[in-house]
């Protein structure tokens, strides 16, 4: 069961054109945010859609990848894990966010 653990698979689109940072030792990385699709039928029927938006992670070769072929709007399937990180504003206010760590990426549709 350990191979089960904190894993994620999404399919969903490009809400924006992927970010690639290069830092000084040439490593690069690069984030996206991606929506996924869910509907339900409310109480009286009706059917709800609604968007989540997952930030994405992506390091190491895959980066290129990202960068070359992935584009804004475009559906995509994923696979990776969970991270949580944390940090504090200027005004020592603390942020949390929570990210999916890109291991996997498989370019769908046209």
């Amino acid at each position: 069961m350990n191979a089960l653990r904190n894993k994620v698979q999404l399919i969903g689109r490009l809400g924006q054109e992927p970010e690639i940072k290069t830092f000084a030792d040439g490593n690069k990385i690069a984030n996206f945010s991606m929506a996924t699709d869910d509907s339900y039928k409310d109480k009286n029927g009706q059917k709800v859609e609604r968007a989540y938006w997952h930030n994405i992670i992506v390091r190491g070769g895959l980066v290129n990848v990202v960068e070359n072929y992935v584009k804004k709007g475009q559906e995509i399937a994923i696979e990776g894990k969970l991270t949580n990180r944390s940090w504090d504003d200027k005004d020592g206010k603390k942020h949390y966010v929570t990210e999916v760590y890109c291991t996997e990426l498989l370019m769908l549709g046209k």
